[in-house]
């Protein structure tokens, strides 16, 4: 399906059942990211995104062929926004913790940032992102600074029965539940295990200054190792509970929907977005001289290598440059194409783990099998023109 007439109701309230149709692996995706030796003529590609029917949803997006650097611009840092953008003073503002605790705690903004500090450069990604034809710009690279969560979680101490931690944000808006229609904050909630890992970050800076308003002033969540729509923005409240909690956003929007077989039988299995996946892309292609050379980016897990494959030619190895090492953060790479013949070609990218796990053909079972747009982690191909 590629109808550019997608409402934002149906993006966010039909979204898995409604799109089923799209196609689970588009053209590749965005960011600004990339360094060269010199900055050679981009050679853009020939699939190019499809217009952006709902601005009001996915705010901004990036481009690859105009990366430059590794860590993302604010401004250029992809936004999503489910609801509305809550107008928030830091004076006025403090974060609850509560629900099934102990000692119940109000902090300010100041409370926080007079507590450890600790930053962590993270590559986040939309779990839509290259699941539609319009939205290939959902990945950006940041580093967030803020306070571990865990030490405040445990200074709550919460009770035995507490098995999940749920972050509620300041933003609302309408939801329709069968018949009754109510206002709905966002929220995601985590199990007490993963919320009391020691990655977790409640952000207060973003590259250096306060956060922008668009991405969560004054405090957000930063939670390394998963899907953008884990790390709630414009937080306000941090509750525990003793039973999962199945919002909108946990039980049905950001669900995958796979189709699998169980002696011979179809069988459905629904499932919530959560933890990152293993991916990469071309970026863009460079002209040096008489030769040209692809650069990309992969993120999801630590990077091992990747690899480039050419039209129907072997995986031949990229080189890894900036970012090679990091835990969190994407890795850039560079493959000197050479002496390249006139004409279209395709340029397709794997990524591997420093834990084996390969990013997947799109005839993976995982993938084939998956009828919704989220968590599209397939290999990409891109086609490009040389003259």
């Amino acid at each position: 399906m590629r109808d550019s007439t997608i409402s934002r109701r149906t993006l966010l309230q039909g979204g898995s059942a409604a799109l089923a149709g799209v196609s689970v692996l588009r053209v590749a995706g965005p960011a600004r990211a990339f360094q060269s030796s010199a900055p050679g003529e981009v050679i853009p590609w020939l699939d190019q995104p499809e217009p952006n029917p709902v601005p009001d949803v996915i705010v901004t997006q990036l481009e690859w062929e105009k990366l430059t650097d590794w860590l993302t611009p604010p401004d250029e840092h992809f936004v999503i926004k489910h609801f509305n953008k809550p107008d928030l003073k830091a004076e006025d503002w403090s974060l609850e913790i509560g629900g099934l605790v102990k000692k119940p705690m109000t902090l300010s903004l100041d409370d926080l940032k007079a507590r450890e500090r600790r930053d962590v450069t993270l590559t986040l990604e939309c779990s839509g992102n290259t699941g539609l034809p319009f939205f290939i710009g959902g990945v950006s690279n940041a580093k967030w600074a803020g306070t571990p969560l865990a030490p405040l979680l445990a200074e709550a101490e919460p009770d035995d029965t507490g098995i999940e931690v749920v972050f509620w944000g300041a933003d609302s808006g309408e939801q329709t539940w069968r018949d009754m229609k109510i206002t709905e904050h966002f929220a995601r909630s985590m199990s007490m295990a993963d919320a009391t890992g020691p990655d977790n970050l409640l952000a207060y800076e973003m590259d250096g200054a306060p956060l922008p308003p668009l991405h969560g002033f004054p405090l957000r969540l930063i939670a390394p190792g998963w899907y953008g729509i884990a790390n709630a923005k414009w937080l306000t409240r941090i509750e525990v509970r003793d039973a999962r909690y199945q919002g909108n956003f946990m039980a049905r929007d950001y669900v995958t929907i796979r189709e699998e077989q169980h002696n011979g039988e179809s069988v459905w299995t629904f499932t919530s977005v959560g933890r990152a996946r293993l991916k990469s892309a071309p970026a863009k292609v460079t002209k040096h001289g008489d030769g040209y050379q692809i650069m990309g980016a992969a993120w999801g897990k630590p990077i091992d290598k990747v690899e480039v494959r050419i039209d129907d030619g072997d995986w031949q190895p990229a080189t890894l440059t900036e970012g090679a090492g990091e835990k969190f953060a994407w890795v850039f790479w560079t493959f000197d194409w050479g002496s390249v013949a006139a004409g279209e070609h395709r340029v397709t990218t794997r990524a591997t783990a420093t834990s084996g796990e390969v990013q997947p053909a799109p005839d993976d079972p995982l993938l084939a099998g998956k009828k919704t747009f989220w968590e599209s982690n397939g290999q990409i191909t891109r086609r490009v023109k040389i003259a």
